[in-house]
């Protein structure tokens, strides 16, 4: 074998001496597929010759915990490569002839061996070793049409082409197995980090997936050409703006007695003047704006303290653009009535233009709705907002944007 092995080693060395500038483009086409076939049969050689030194225990006869680690150290591999070496070539070993030989004629690829493999023993598990072979025969065809992420896509429905019989049972089965793994892996942390931020991982079922999608892939597409944010902060948002529009549904849950509710307490010198500091209920610190911004949600209930501590409003309803006056201002801006944006009034919050701390009344002529992302560029950013006129809202762009400052408005929702 060695010597077939250096023969062929020299031949391939040959190859790179070669000019492939030379060579017309039908010729590189069919050396490129060579080539292939060529790594597919020294794949498959690989493998048989890492197996059989698995079986003799060379490895541990040469002072090595296991045929992965001296594989690590023998052809430099990352020991993940190397572990995963050494389980391709016990899976090769114990597949169906047809694959070991699909493998050395260069027909199929390592990856999809492994998928092969794979489907071949959930077929003979389910229907038998007549099915199990008439699989092979069936994905080694596929297998010249399709890569190995297509090929184990096609394989769940295998049964249909080899076992209809039990298809449908082997189906269902598999259905209900795959919903026991989703109830059991569901989980959602939530991780405090030392700044208030919050880190959520996990894993969501398949409804609760729907359902999350289904509420937020509205909102994550970009609302203008002024939208700098990333996909990651657009989901960001959106989730945001569901715990939002949840908050003031009034659906939930009363917690402790009182509805679910966010509560921001500061002085009435910091929410008028802008200084110093908020704070919610929790205890975590907020910036003037923040709690400048969250006082105009009619979701948001606030508390406000004056300079003894006495509570002067505690989601006081006057101060809120809720009720009648909100229904008033959905029927004149109809959602978000930012330039360019196609928000509904649900995904809205009423925004004071002259703010409430500054002496803004609570009125139609003195707010408008704005999205949760255009809420947060306003109070950021350097746009104003003003009536015109006609009674309807006004967008001023800041003068780096347009230096004659011509007030823009939201076309969207007149021509609905």
């Amino acid at each position: 074998m060695i010597d077939e092995l250096a023969q062929a080693e020299a031949a391939v060395a040959g190859c790179l001496d070669r000019a492939t500038w030379a060579a017309d483009e039908q010729d590189l086409v069919a050396a490129l597929d060579t080539a292939h076939r060529l790594e597919q049969r020294l794949a498959a050689v690989t493998l048989t010759l890492v197996r059989e030194l698995d079986g003799r225990g060379t490895a541990t006869a040469q002072g090595a915990s296991s045929t992965a680690v001296w594989l690590r150290d023998r052809l430099r591999l990352g020991v993940g490569a190397a572990r995963r070496l050494v389980e391709l070539a016990a899976t090769l070993d114990a597949a169906p002839a047809g694959v070991r030989d699909a493998l050395a004629g260069g027909a199929v690829t390592v990856e999809q061996v492994r998928v092969i493999a794979d489907t071949v023993g959930t077929v003979h598990t389910a229907a038998g070793a007549e099915a199990a072979d008439k699989a092979v025969g069936v994905l080694v065809d596929w297998a010249a049409q399709f890569d190995a992420a297509l090929l184990r896509r096609l394989g769940t429905r295998i049964l249909d082409h080899v076992a209809p019989d039990v298809a449908d049972a082997a189906a269902e089965a598999a259905l209900r197995a795959q919903e026991s793994r989703a109830a059991r892996d569901r989980h959602v942390t939530i991780s405090e980090q030392t700044d208030g931020r919050l880190r959520l991982a996990g894993i969501l079922d398949t409804e609760a997936a729907a359902a999350l999608r289904a509420a937020i892939d509205p909102l994550i597409a970009p609302t203008g050409p002024d939208d700098t944010r990333t996909p990651a902060q657009r989901r960001h948002d959106a989730l945001a703006d569901v715990c939002r529009l949840a908050l003031r549904s009034g659906d939930l849950p009363e917690n402790g007695g009182d509805p679910a509710q966010v509560v921001v307490t500061t002085d009435y010198d910091t929410l008028t003047r802008q200084l110093g500091a908020g704070a919610l209920d929790t205890g975590l610190p907020l910036t003037p704006e923040a709690v400048r911004r969250l006082a105009c949600d009619a979701a948001i209930l606030p508390a406000v303290l004056g300079g003894a501590g006495q509570a002067l409003d505690v989601g006081r309803q006057r101060r809120l653009i809720s009720g009648p006056l909100r229904r008033a201002l959905v029927l004149r801006d109809r959602g978000c009535a930012f330039p360019g944006c196609d928000r509904p009034p649900r995904w809205c919050d009423g925004h004071h233009i002259r703010h409430w701390a500054d002496g803004g009344d609570t009125s139609l002529g003195n707010a408008v709705l704005l999205c949760g992302h255009h809420h947060r560029h306003l109070h950021h950013g350097d746009w104003s907002v003003q009536l015109g006129g006609d009674g309807h809202p006004e967008f001023v762009p800041p003068a780096w944007l347009d230096p004659e400052q011509v007030p823009r408005r939201n076309h969207y929702h007149r021509r609905n």
